[in-house]
Formats: C-alpha cells, sequence, structure tokens
C-alpha cells in the first residue's frame, strides 16, 4: 500500500492547508492603536494579511481578533459573520501575548479537516503571497514543519502539520508563540529562504508606520 504524507490524500489531492492569521495585537507601543486596523493600501491590515493567506494558496482561513475585536468586525470586508471558508474568533486573553491567540487558533482549526496551519502575523505587511506559496509548497512535499527563512533566519509564515499542533498549543507561552517548539524541534523544520520575495519586517512602533506608505 502506497503510504501517504500529512500534506497528500492520494485519492481526493491534496488535503485543505488552513491559514491562521494572528491579528489580536492592541499595538502598545503604538499608542494602543490595534494593529488589525491599520490603513494599508486602501484596506484594513488585516483584510491585507488575509488576503495574502487566500492568494498564497491557504484556506479555510481562521482570523484571531483581540484588542478592537468588535471594531473589527464592524469594518472588515472579509467574509463577516464567518462563513464556511472564514472562522474569525476572539481571543479574550490577548494582552498575555501571541501564545494564546496561537493556542485559540489552533483549537478553532481543530473542527477542520486541514492537514496543517500555516501561521502569520497581521503587522508583517511585506510579506505576500510568493512566501506563503513557498513554505505551502514545502508542506506539499513532505514537510510538517516548515519555516520561511530570511538570510538564513528563521521566521513567518511558519507550517505545522497536525500531528504538531498539540505540542505546540502546550508551548505557546506569553509572547513567544512556537519559538520554544520549534527550537526544540530544529532538527525536523525545514527552512525555506524568502528573502528575495518578502522582508519579516513588523509593525511596533511608530517609525515603523512607514511601512505602510
Amino acid at each position: 500500500m502506497a503510504q501517504t504524507t500529512d500534506a497528500t490524500d492520494t485519492t481526493a489531492g491534496p488535503v485543505p492547508v488552513a491559514g491562521l492569521l494572528l491579528a489580536a495585537g492592541g499595538g502598545r507601543r503604538l499608542g494602543g492603536r490595534p494593529k488589525a486596523l491599520l490603513a494599508y493600501r486602501g484596506r484594513l491590515l488585516v483584510e491585507h494579511a488575509a488576503r495574502v493567506l487566500r492568494e498564497g494558496g491557504c484556506g479555510p482561513l481562521c482570523v484571531v481578533l483581540g484588542a478592537g475585536a468588535a471594531e473589527v468586525r464592524a469594518r472588515a470586508g472579509l467574509t463577516w459573520p464567518p462563513g464556511a471558508d472564514v472562522v474569525v474568533v476572539d481571543n479574550p486573553d490577548w494582552a498575555t501575548g501571541m501564545g494564546s491567540s496561537l493556542r485559540t487558533g489552533l483549537t478553532a482549526l481543530a473542527a477542520t479537516e486541514a492537514s496543517a496551519a500555516l501561521v502569520t502575523l497581521v503587522d508583517q505587511p511585506r510579506i505576500g503571497p510568493a512566501a506563503v506559496a513557498r513554505v505551502l509548497a514545502a508542506h506539499r512535499s513532505g514537510s510538517g514543519l516548515v519555516a520561511a527563512s530570511y538570510d538564513g533566519e528563521r521566521g513567518h509564515p511558519v507550517l505545522f502539520a497536525r500531528r504538531h499542533w498539540e505540542g505546540v498549543a502546550r508551548s505557546a507561552t506569553g509572547d513567544r508563540g512556537a519559538r520554544a517548539y520549534l527550537r526544540e524541534h530544529a532538527g525536523a523544520v525545514t527552512l525555506v529562504e524568502c528573502g528575495d520575495v518578502a522582508a519579516p519586517d513588523d509593525i511596533d512602533t511608530p517609525d515603523d508606520l512607514s511601512l505602510l506608505g
């Protein structure tokens, strides 16, 4: 009997890879401006980031909100309220850091048939569909842990095959996200260089708002 990877069902073709967008940050160093509500190219930054996941080949999508969640839900032009393709969840513990948002998203995706979760952050507008597609392709080739790299340094997007979700969730504390899990399993992580198509700059301070220009 032919073996299959996490990424492929030989009878039905590739199984879905979910896009998990962490968009809960409160923008403390931006004066309390929720990052999801920043304007970028005529739309909200959360809308842009979700579009990147979709255009990169992910689906379904899960968007984790936190700071300003009610306003994001009211203003965003995605599939709101969520339908079959977009799940929107609130993280009441968003202020504790990225780890709680990652756990919230993985819990929500457990009800889907996704083979993996590809994770991006709302505040990295220079990471586009090309980087998402490269990371996704490495998973389709059989890798269960994948991360984009920039000049050899690990960054986002990162992808976790479903069998890793429980371990990732256990290790995701504070603002570290999946860092500890990836470090512990460094030998199993496939790094995909994306520095020629993306940049990992994030928006943390008022000076970083120039990235939205």
